[in-house]
């Protein structure tokens, strides 16, 4: 993995000679019981959610620091506020990119790079199509807003985090739907 994320920054590097913007986006999760879940999908689980956004985000703070706006936006899930049965490893997964964002925040802020998470609700993905409709509809109708979100939605609070305008907002995690 680590040879696959050098050699990608090594091919934006002789590309671009730099990099704005950097948006993890893994996600993976198993959607049964603690006690259900096989060590071996817990690395998986930790492997896509964890390792590979701070991976990622290692290798891309030298083409960021070159950026005058340079920005990080990870993914993160409601799973986290809301503690779903059902969802351990994912949500401390995700809890641990929170935890991520905010001190990679502080550590990045003095080179002008922000680091903020965004958590969506409920949302058509590959993710929540096997979650039975009845817990997707009890999440719904729990929401301050209560509809299902959407990618322009998601898309709306990154756009926030990458405008010029928003050079203070760092080590923030915004949840869609009115959870946190």
């Amino acid at each position: 993995m680590e040879e696959a994320v050098a050699g990608l920054f090594t091919a934006i590097r002789a590309a671009h000679d730099g990099l704005d913007v950097l948006i993890n986006n893994a996600g993976a999760a198993s959607m049964n019981a603690f006690s259900l879940t096989p060590p071996a999908t817990a690395r998986r689980i930790v492997d896509i959610n964890v390792l590979a956004p701070m991976r990622l985000t290692h290798g891309a703070v030298r083409l960021l620091r070159r950026s005058p706006a340079a920005r990080i936006v990870n993914l993160t899930t409601i799973a986290v506020p809301l503690r779903l049965d059902g969802e351990a490893i994912y949500a401390a997964s995700k809890a641990a990119i929170e935890s991520f964002t905010r001190i990679v925040a502080k550590e990045l802020g003095a080179m002008g790079i922000t680091c903020n998470a965004v958590g969506p609700s409920v949302i058509a993905t590959k993710l929540t199509a096997g979650v039975p409709p009845e817990k997707l509809q009890r999440l719904i109708a729990a929401q301050s807003v209560p509809r299902q979100a959407t990618a322009a939605d998601v898309a709306n609070v990154i756009d926030f985090f990458l405008k010029p305008e928003s050079g203070l907002v760092t080590g923030q995690v915004v949840y869609l739907g009115g959870f946190g």
